[in-house]
């Protein structure tokens, strides 16, 4: 995919809502000017400080636009009549939460929701691991799991967004962990987040040595997941992100390799050489969430634009070691 956009003018500021904690980012055009992070606590504590933050920087010079990129499930549809509200959620206090209104009542700029996911993977479709790429999946492993489905730039979504965390899959022989999830139980979320894997080990799974034999359960039910992307979607690129998967590399290996076992077997793509290319880890790290919920504001800004286009690809951004 290419574009021929110009990078935006203007000052643009995103959200990234996370069940964790809020980054609340400024930008000039796509450049990070400033930057704070917040503790993600009850609803009206939360957005209210985000808002102080965008309020204090709109002072300076005015705001053009703002994204929210926004753990879920959350609504996405401006149609609907609940746009903009967290929907049953297993973060406490959150379930009905309205997570756009306190900005539009506050601003008159243009606000953009989508969820964190699919502003992760926007930003890693323009300009990280999944540039270049006609269908990519962002997975997040972390306090949740969640996974965005990026086609040609563009975030897929219907009713809802797709929501890969809660898909039931084929469980690993013997493994007899109930799962952690309070919907479902051994959905993939139940199984792969931080904790799901806190309750399989009885500690954090960071002090879990990686030799540990119950990781390769773990390595089971996310080669599962990603077989099952692989059938359902035919993605160029899966990128597995969050805390727990960038913490646990040599599990996403694993994983890897054993969906390459059952994947091949079917179609002989889907070898472990196409599935080395096919999964991997965020180009972006941990600037790809807020710089995707940047890219949702300047594609609010540019929609009321006659004649601009969403695309942003002609723009340098600094990579890991600082370097433009």
């Amino acid at each position: 995919m290419t574009t021929t956009a110009p990078a935006p003018a203007g000052r643009f500021a995103g959200v990234e809502l996370g069940g964790t904690k809020v980054v609340v980012t400024l930008a000039d055009g796509l450049d990070i000017v400033d930057q704070r992070s917040l503790a993600t606590t009850s609803p009206d504590e939360t957005l209210s400080a985000a808002v102080d933050i965008l309020v204090a920087w709109d002072r300076q010079a005015p705001i053009a636009a703002i994204g929210i990129a926004s753990f879920g499930p959350v609504r996405v549809d401006p149609a609907a009549p609940d746009y903009g509200t967290i929907l049953d959620t297993p973060k406490p206090g959150w379930t009905g939460a309205r997570v756009v209104a306190p900005f539009t009542s506050r601003f008159a700029c243009p606000v953009a929701l989508d969820t964190d996911v699919n502003g992760a993977g926007i930003a890693e479709a323009e300009f990280g691991a999944g540039r270049g790429c006609r269908t990519i999946v962002y997975l997040t492993i972390g306090t949740g799991v969640g996974g965005g489905v990026i086609v040609n730039g563009q975030p897929v979504a219907g009713r809802l967004h797709p929501e890969i965390g809660h898909m039931s899959l084929r469980r690993a022989a013997g493994d007899g962990f109930a799962g952690a999830c309070p919907f479902h139980r051994d959905c993939v979320e139940g199984l792969l987040s931080g904790p799901a894997l806190r309750a399989r080990f009885g500690r954090d799974p960071a002090t879990v040595d990686p030799a540990d034999p119950g990781w390769a359960a773990v390595a089971s039910d996310l080669a599962e997941l990603l077989a099952v992307l692989m059938l359902a979607l035919s993605p160029d690129r899966i990128i597995v992100g969050g805390s727990v998967a960038l913490g646990q590399p040599d599990v996403v290996a694993r994983a890897a390799i054993l969906a390459a076992e059952r994947l091949v077997i079917y179609i002989a793509d889907y070898d472990l050489t196409a599935l080395s290319c096919i999964v991997a880890p965020p180009a972006l790290k941990q600037d790809a969430g807020p710089l995707g919920a940047i890219l949702l504001a300047v594609r609010a800004a540019q929609r009321g634009t006659p004649g601009v286009t969403t695309g942003l690809r002609s723009v340098a951004l600094r990579d890991s070691a600082g370097h433009r």
